[in-house]
């Protein structure tokens, strides 16, 4: 991934230097390597797979962070914070570039056919919510949104391994699933810790999402316990919040069972997942990714 900037300008080499070193899971690439070592893939091909997955995934944030605002990520200063928006749009654009580079040199046609539908369908996604998504509590919104966040990226992760390891179409399409189940959970449980988290830990304060006026799952099953909240009514209206209404709102939707029931959801999202796998082949790398999906839904902030 640090190569990819090599024989440019050398400030690209130093801004990739600190975006891949800033920290994050690598979980998407670790599902790229397992799916595909579950299958028998070719290693060479896996690695390239998973370093253009990550580095897609990383061009995403640039842009998300620009968009936002958002100065910190991870607890530490964002491109935005640091550079003018064009050179912060045009960084994004240099490692969309980079990670299709990549996913070129696997040389499937399929593959590059999948890489460029999802990203797409996340660019998609990222309209959608800049322009209709705020203020919107609707469930078929929000499953929308998050897969297209989300899901979208993890889906290609696992089928893209599959493909890449000669699997039959069924398979393919079970890691597919597997990937798509994941990904679901893995965004709500994010949309959880933005409730529950700690802003020291998660680099960004609390429900950053309700103060951009966006609907998440444990908003929307506090939603339905509490219609008539003044508060989120101030939500809906698309009014942006004072800190003692965002710690009121973050106060009630803590202590009304919404966040459970929003886990709950997560965790049949990973069931499915493991139900994806059930016949899959059984060996050390399946038994990773089973580990790595239950992970999803205990990790703490």
């Amino acid at each position: 991934m640090l190569a990819q900037a090599d024989h440019y300008h050398p400030d690209l080499s130093v801004v990739l230097k600190h975006l891949l070193f800033s920290g994050g899971k690598r979980i998407r690439p670790t599902v790229a390597l397992l799916t595909g070592g579950m299958l028998g893939g070719d290693p060479e091909q896996l690695v390239i797979l998973a370093a253009a997955v990550e580095l897609l995934h990383t061009a995403t944030l640039v842009h998300d962070d620009l968009i936002d605002g958002a100065i910190l990520r991870r607890g530490i200063a964002t491109l935005n914070a640091q550079w003018s928006p064009a050179a912060t749009v045009l960084t994004g654009d240099f490692i969309f570039a980079r990670a299709a580079g990549l996913a070129a040199d696997i040389k499937s046609v399929t593959v590059m056919h999948l890489f460029a539908e999802t990203l797409a369908t996340i660019v998609n996604g990222e309209i959608t919510q800049l322009f209709t998504a705020r203020g919107l509590a609707n469930l078929e919104n929000y499953n929308q949104r998050i897969y297209a966040k989300t899901a979208s990226l993890f889906e290609l992760t696992s089928s893209a391994a599959a493909i890449l390891s000669s699997a039959d179409e069924r398979t393919i399409e079970q890691a597919r699933q597997f990937g798509y189940y994941i990904g679901m959970a893995f965004q709500i449980v994010d949309d959880i810790l933005d409730f529950i988290g700690d802003p020291s830990t998660v680099g960004k304060p609390l429900a950053s999402d309700l103060r951009q006026g966006l609907v998440t799952m444990p908003v929307l099953y506090y939603l339905d316990m509490f219609p008539d909240d003044p508060d989120m009514h101030t939500v809906m209206q698309g009014v942006n919040l004072d800190e003692a209404t965002i710690k009121r709102l973050v106060a009630a939707i803590r202590e009304s069972g919404a966040i459970q029931q929003a886990m709950q959801d997560a965790r049949q999202f990973v069931d499915g997942s493991l139900d994806q796998l059930a016949d899959m082949p059984d060996n050390e790398e399946h038994r990773a990714l089973e580990s790595l999906a239950r992970f999803i839904v205990s990790r703490r902030l």
